[in-house]
C-alpha cells in the first residue's frame, strides 16, 4: 500500500483519480480548498478508512507522510482561473514549490499536471513536447498558460538542483462525468445548452479543432506515467489525437442529446487556439504502449447520461 497525496482531489480529474488509486489498494489523502472542487465527486469514498479529506489551500505548505504526490491543484476551464488570476498564478506556483519541497522531504515522486495550454496557439501541428509553443505573456489567459509554463520550469530545476523524481505530463482537453456544469468548457457548456433547449454556442465559424480525451484514458496515462523508471522526467503529451472542430462537436451532442437545440456563433475569444492536437509518440513508447481507448462519440454518451441527472 502506497500513502498518495492528491492536491485538487475533489475537482473532476482528481476524484477519478483518487477512485482509481483506491480501487489499486492506496491509501489516498484528498487535498482541496473547494474553490472549484465538490464534496459531491469525493462522497462515495467517505467510509472509506483509506481516504482522508483535508480541505487546505497548497498555497501554505502541507506536511503528511507520503510516497508519491499529484499535483492537480489549479482551476483549469477560462471562466474560473481567468475570475481571480492573481490567485492563479500563485497557486500553479506555490503550489507547485510546496508540493516539491514535500516530495524532497519525504522521497516522494512527484507528478505534474499541466497542460497542452503551454503550447498556446501553436505554430506547429499537431504538438509534440520538444515544440517551445507560442503564448501571449501579457494575455487574459496567460495567468494560467504562463503559470503551468512556471510549473514545469519549478519540476525540472528542482529534479536538476535537488534530485526530486518529478514527472510533467501535458493534458489535452479531457471530458467526462463530474465535469462542473458552468466551467466554461465548451463540451459542458454544449451538453448543457443542448439539454435545457437552449441554442448551443459556437465561437468563430467553428472550424477551430481540438482533440477530445475521455477521463477514463486519462486516469490511466497518470498511473502509468508515475509508473515509468526513475529519472524519466518528461514531458509527455496525454491526450487523443482523434481532431474535431468545434462545429463537428456541436452537431455530435445535438445528434446524441436528440436535443432540438439550433447552434448560434460568436465572436471568438481573445488568444483562443486555432488547432489542437497532441502528438503522442513518446506516450505510446514510455507509457507501456498507453493510447486512447474511448471514442468521442462513446464518452460523450456517457457525459450526457451524467448531466442529466444534475442538469
Amino acid at each position: 500500500m502506497k500513502r498518495i497525496l492528491v492536491t485538487g482531489g475533489a475537482g473532476f480529474i482528481g476524484s477519478h483519480l483518487c477512485g482509481r488509486l483506491l480501487a489499486e489498494g492506496n491509501h489516498v489523502i484528498c487535498v482541496d480548498n473547494f474553490f472549484t472542487g465538490s464534496r459531491d465527486n469525493i462522497a462515495q469514498y467517505a467510509d472509506n478508512p483509506e481516504f482522508e479529506l483535508v480541505e487546505h489551500n497548497v498555497q501554505i505548505p502541507y506536511e503528511a507522510d507520503v510516497d508519491e504526490i499529484y499535483n492537480l491543484a489549479c482551476p483549469a476551464s477560462p471562466i474560473h482561473y481567468q475570475y481571480d488570476p492573481i490567485d492563479t498564478i500563485r497557486t500553479c506556483m506555490l503550489g507547485t514549490m510546496n508540493g516539491l519541497d514535500l516530495a524532497m522531504a519525504k522521497d516522494a515522486k512527484f507528478l505534474q499536471a499541466s497542460t497542452s495550454e503551454v503550447y498556446g496557439d501553436p505554430l506547429v501541428h499537431p504538438q509534440y513536447e520538444e515544440y517551445w509553443g507560442n503564448v501571449n505573456p501579457v494575455g487574459i489567459r496567460s495567468c494560467y498558460d504562463e503559470g503551468k509554463r512556471c510549473a514545469e520550469t519549478m519540476c525540472m530545476d528542482y529534479h536538476r538542483q535537488r534530485n526530486v523524481n518529478v514527472k510533467i505530463i501535458r493534458i489535452f482537453n479531457t471530458y467526462g462525468p463530474r465535469m462542473l456544469p458552468n466551467d466554461g468548457r465548451v463540451v459542458s457548456n454544449m451538453i448543457v445548452q443542448a439539454l435545457k433547449g437552449e441554442n448551443l454556442t459556437v465561437f468563430g465559424d467553428g472550424s477551430q479543432t481540438r482533440s477530445f480525451q475521455y477521463i477514463d484514458d486519462l486516469i490511466e496515462g497518470m498511473l502509468r506515467m508515475m509508473a515509468t523508471e526513475d529519472g524519466f522526467t518528461g514531458p509527455v503529451n496525454i491526450g487523443n489525437p482523434s481532431e474535431f472542430t468545434i462545429l463537428e462537436l456541436a452537431q455530435l451532442v445535438l445528434e446524441i442529446s436528440e436535443s432540438k437545440s439550433k447552434i448560434i456563433f460568436k465572436d471568438l475569444p481573445a488568444d483562443d487556439p486555432k488547432r489542437r492536437k497532441p502528438d503522442i509518440g513518446l506516450a505510446r513508447r514510455k507509457l507501456c504502449g498507453w493510447e486512447p481507448r474511448v471514442p468521442l462519440r462513446e464518452g460523450l454518451a456517457h457525459t450526457i447520461d451524467f448531466f442529466r441527472t444534475i442538469v
